[in-house]
């Protein structure tokens, strides 16, 4: 599937997306991932930051309220106009433009940092943009991003559920295919019926790599590796959101930060 096409998909997905979001109904976002990213991301305070899908721009701004100097670049021209209209709303200084994570508008060496949050694995040509990730970082720079968990959210996943339909487990399989390319049909299930019947399931392209295409694929472009995390729900977290309550059992969410040599 060609960037084109995947931006289609997208550009349906992001008012929906957006509205939920904002509304508080991506769960995981806000109270798994986006908490374990910002614990994970070294200080950047002054630093010059790139966001490589971003989206509406939830995360872009956090990382701008740590002092960093952001710039966020999507391939959905929706998602940059709700993020130019927030930053308008609530200044941070961020520019927001349209790209593609495989052919960045930047010179090398441009920037501090690089980020991105739950959207590699959703890029049509993976390879190509950690080697554009790699050109306009800085010598030093590092590249931290989230990924649905290469080893548990394979093509083939299904929960396990005891007699009261709570998670117990996954049936993971077609693990060894990689760069498998599939449309997945999900929605925030914490979103109101009559909201998500309203606006449907979104319509997501996603890519399929085994946990050693991504570390390998990260050294063969250059980089080293730094550090990882996979977040976990605290008791207190899942007794106020227990629809986090599979992500207790098990990781489905990978941190990884990289770091380009001097």
């Amino acid at each position: 599937m060609k960037t084109e096409e995947v931006a289609a998909y997208w550009e349906k997905n992001a008012t929906a997306w957006t509205t939920m979001a904002r509304q508080g109904f991506d769960v995981c976002r806000n109270h798994l991932n986006t908490p374990n990213f910002l614990d994970l991301l070294p200080d950047v305070s002054a630093l010059k930051g790139l966001d490589i899908g971003c989206g509406e721009g939830f995360n872009t701004r956090m990382v701008a309220d740590r002092g960093a100097h952001m710039t966020g670049v999507d391939i959905c021209q929706k998602f940059l106009e709700f993020a130019r209209q927030a930053e308008i709303d609530e200044p941070r200084g961020i520019v927001f433009q349209s790209a593609g994570a495989h052919n960045l508008p930047f010179e090398a060496n441009t920037f501090d940092f690089a980020m991105s949050t739950m959207a590699m694995m959703d890029m049509p040509d993976i390879p190509g943009a950690v080697e554009e990730v790699f050109r306009v970082l800085k010598p030093g720079g590092f590249f931290q991003f989230s990924i649905c968990h290469p080893c548990f959210q394979t093509a083939l996943f299904e929960w396990t559920r005891d007699e009261n339909g709570e998670p117990t487990g996954l049936v993971c399989g077609d693990y060894f295919h990689e760069e498998m390319e599939k449309v997945l049909e999900w929605t925030f299930t914490s979103a109101p019926e009559e909201m998500r019947s309203e606006y449907g399931n979104f319509s997501i392209p996603t890519y399929f790599k085994t946990l050693s295409g991504w570390l390998n694929m990260l050294l063969d472009k250059g980089f080293f590796l730094e550090r990882f995390l996979e977040p976990c729900p605290d008791a207190e977290t899942l007794a106020k959101f227990p629809a986090l309550k599979g992500a207790a059992k098990v990781a489905l969410f990978l941190h990884i930060r990289c770091r380009k040599p001097f």
